[in-house]
Parts: structure tokens; C-alpha cells; sequence
């Protein structure tokens, strides 16, 4: 007869409040009923839920239910437990739609293909009871970048000239990253901002989250382009510029191709904001902007063009 949840974080957890222990759970089909307390056991491998996982963004926190903080009852470290959930959504980019679908057999994939490479979050999958593939995280020791350069407190000509050189330098590396896996024909699916953490101890770039895929017959590859065209567009800036956060004497001088054709009221032609941005630099922008009609289909050529870039940033030192 297995042992009760109580037995169980009695010998691996005895300093886990008695109140608040739960069931153990070996078939996590119904994640919503897997919470605080509850103990998911994989096999021989037990996890000890904390909480539901969330995500930041535009300065509010959205639970991710199939997502759960747990300890690693065998070894008591921190991981991040990841359920199987599905689902399917249309993305609009200028006149073209992209389905994304969620696929945790996908993401399970690329974590065997990534395996020691610290560019890209770690992890295992096991299957659950239910034969779930349920993926075991390691947590990114680091800080999301997006927070880092959000948390400057510098005039953006000081951080153009003093920090940014170092910043696409870093980046071009995490564009590498995603080319060396359109390389073995697998793409990241969710490439935004705050999916991209800087290590505490080397510094690398370090991409989180590969469970979504997405169908874009125009360019296989094309939503990871476009989403690291939002994520250039926000480093070089020192942040997201809009049409609303801008000046009135400024937002005069903006107009509808100068804008994001994701985002629209997002402006990409940072050279009408901050005259020192290269043009080499700004091109690459232009290219993700409502003017643009011609768009990057390969990692590859984004890269070169970003060297490039850098090269221009680093000659106006």
C-alpha cells in the first residue's frame, strides 16, 4: 500500500506544516485539482507543490494553473513542475494569421535536444500515470532581462553608449541560439522578452519555454523572427516606446509605418526618438515595422545584419 501524503513529507519534509499537507497525485490530468500541499509522484521522484507558477507582464500576474513551484522531495531543490495543458489560438501579424498551439510533447523534445547546453533552460520529462509527459524544470539561475534593463535608472544616451554595445552583443549570442535550432528544424514557438534570462554566474542569455508551436506556411521559422524584432526593438530603445508615452511634440513627428506591424501603436523607427541610432542599426528595426515589405524568413540573416549593427554601434564610441 503506498504511503499517504502525510507519511510521506513526515520522512522526506518534516518541516512542511502537518495542516497543510494534501493528496499525492500520480495522474495530473486534472492540474487545477493539484495544489498547495499536494505531493506529485512521478515514478520514484516526488514533488512537494509550493504554489501555482505566474508570469508578469504588462505589471500584472497571470497564473500559469498547469505550472507548479514544487521541491524535490529526493534531492530538496527547486523545480518547476509542468503539467499538460492544450491549447490553440490565431496570432495577427499585418494582413497574415498564425496559429500557435500549445505541445508538451514538443517542448519535451527540444529539452532532450538542448541537454547541457546553457543557452536554453533544462529539464526531463516523465510520464505520469495517464502517460501525461510531464516536464521537470530546472529553475534559470538568473534575472529576466527585460527587468534588468527595465530597472536603469541612466538617460538612454548613457546606456546607448556604455551598456548596450555588451547588451546586443549577448543577444546576437541568444540569436545564435535560436538559429542553431531552426538548424535542427525545431523552433522555439514563444520567443518574447520575458523568456530570455541573463545567468547570475556567466552571464549568458538563457532562452525559458519551448511548448509552443505555431503554423506559418509563409515562413516556417517566421513568429520567432518577428518575436526577436520585438525584443531587439525594446533593448535598443531602454524600453517600449508607444505612441501614447511619447511627447506630444514627438508623437507628431510619428506616423503609422514608423510603428510595429505586430504592435501598432509600438514605435520601431528609434532614430526619430534617439538621432544617434545607427542606421545600420535602425534598418534592422524598419524591417519589423508597417513600412516593411520585406521581412526576415532566417535566423541567419537577422544575425548578420545585427553584427553589422554592432559594428556601427561600436564605431560611434
Amino acid at each position: 500500500m503506498p504511503p499517504s501524503a502525510r507519511a510521506l513529507l513526515a520522512r522526506l519534509a518534516p518541516d512542511f506544516p502537518a495542516r497543510h499537507v494534501g493528496e499525492i497525485h500520480t495522474d495530473t490530468t486534472e492540474f487545477m485539482r493539484i495544489g498547495h500541499g499536494d505531493v506529485i509522484a512521478l515514478g520514484e521522484r516526488h514533488f512537494l507543490v509550493l504554489r501555482d507558477e505566474a508570469e508578469r507582464r504588462f505589471g500584472m500576474e497571470d497564473p500559469k494553473f498547469w505550472v507548479k513551484r514544487c521541491r524535490d522531495l529526493e534531492t530538496g531543490e527547486r523545480r518547476l513542475v509542468k503539467l499538460v495543458f492544450h491549447e490553440s489560438f490565431p496570432m495577427t501579424i499585418g494582413s497574415m494569421v498564425v496559429t500557435c498551439t500549445r505541445s508538451p510533447r514538443k517542448e519535451s523534445r527540444i529539452l532532450d535536444l538542448v541537454r547541457g547546453d546553457d543557452r536554453f533552460m533544462q529539464g526531463e520529462t516523465i510520464p505520469d500515470t495517464a502517460g501525461n509527459p510531464v516536464r521537470i524544470l530546472d529553475v534559470v539561475p538568473g534575472k529576466r532581462l527585460d527587468e534588468k534593463i527595465e530597472a536603469l535608472e541612466m538617460p538612454h544616451r548613457d546606456y546607448f553608449f556604455e551598456l548596450f554595445p555588451e547588451v546586443l552583443t549577448h543577444f546576437i549570442e541568444a540569436c545564435q541560439a535560436i538559429a542553431w535550432l531552426h538548424a535542427h528544424n525545431e523552433k522555439h514557438g514563444d520567443v518574447r522578452r520575458d523568456h530570455l534570462y541573463v545567468r547570475y554566474d556567466s552571464g549568458t542569455y538563457t532562452w525559458i519555454d519551448f511548448d509552443y508551436t505555431f503554423d506559418f506556411q509563409d515562413s516556417p521559422f517566421g513568429l520567432d523572427l518577428f518575436g526577436l524584432g520585438n525584443i531587439i526593438q525594446f533593448l535598443v530603445g531602454m524600453g517600449q516606446h508607444t505612441t501614447q508615452s511619447v511627447s506630444p511634440e514627438v508623437r507628431a513627428r510619428i506616423t503609422t509605418e514608423d510603428c510595429s506591424i505586430m504592435f501598432p501603436n509600438r514605435i520601431v523607427n528609434l532614430r526619430k526618438l534617439f538621432p544617434y541610432v545607427p542606421e545600420a542599426l535602425n534598418n534592422v528595426l524598419l524591417r519589423f515595422s508597417m513600412a516593411a515589405n520585406v521581412f526576415y524568413d532566417a535566423t541567419p540573416d537577422l544575425i548578420r545584419d545585427l553584427e553589422r549593427a554592432l559594428d556601427a554601434v561600436r564605431g560611434q564610441r
